[in-house]
């Protein structure tokens, strides 16, 4: 298993309030930073002209070359092209979106399967929101979470499930905590991500939250706070 840190975020990629984390992530690895905004190909051009400008202001101030990898579809995540684009990575970030649509579209690709084999040569790798979802076990899709057969994400984080934005999610759609414990399977943990907020790996299991907010355990009855420099141990 790649020691190189995963970073599961709840919000804010590639914007100024995050450029600490994204900058300790790279630090030390090649200045190329591969961004893939797939998770929001189904919102249209513009979406994914406004990630990409994101991500290149990111880039700029992290003084590193922006890659951009246009994966919207599984024949682009076929792409030997795409594919290639990853090698010799140094951070690699799934920003936000739809994750049922990430997670389907990436699984058992070319263009996964390069991410995977530059994250074990020692690439930091990140998602945000829709992205950290589906780096997880859970990528659900979001219009139907009552349903209890939600689509799985790519489990490179395995036995975690992850709900982003979690100050705010629970306003926004209060059956999503109670959907997500219900259908939570044995050994699973449940966390929730604050906004500008992400937990980061350090290896061995061990994670530390960074950021402006915290990061929360949840179980039936129960959320354990665990604030920015605290330090906790997933499975």
């Amino acid at each position: 298993m790649s020691t190189a840190p995963v970073a599961l975020v709840g919000s804010g990629e590639y914007l100024p309030v995050m450029t600490e984390i994204e900058r300790a992530l790279i630090a030390g690895r090649p200045a190329r930073y591969v961004q893939l905004a797939t998770a929001a190909a189904p919102e249209g051009d513009d979406s994914l002209a406004r990630w990409h400008r994101l991500g290149r202001e990111q880039a700029e101030r992290l003084g590193a070359e922006q890659v951009v990898v246009d994966v919207r579809t599984r024949a682009d995540a076929e792409s030997q092209n795409w594919a290639d684009a990853i090698k010799d990575a140094g951070l690699i970030y799934l920003s936000g979106g739809n994750p049922a649509f990430l997670a389907e579209t990436l699984r058992g690709t070319a263009v996964w399967h390069a991410i995977v084999s530059a994250h074990e040569q020692g690439a930091a790798l990140a998602g945000c929101s829709a992205g950290a979802m589906a780096l997880s076990d859970w990528a659900p899709r979001m219009r139907d979470l009552v349903h209890p057969n939600q689509p799985t994400g790519l489990r490179l984080v395995q036995q975690v499930r992850v709900i982003p934005h979690f100050d705010k999610m629970l306003g926004w759609m209060p059956d999503m905590l109670r959907n997500a414990l219900l259908h939570k399977p044995e050994g699973t943990t449940l966390i929730g991500i604050d906004e500008d907020t992400a937990l980061v790996s350090l290896g061995h299991g061990e994670w530390e939250v960074q950021g402006r907010q915290s990061v929360w355990v949840l179980g039936p009855g129960s959320r354990v706070e665990h604030p920015s420099g605290a330090r906790l141990t997933l499975p």
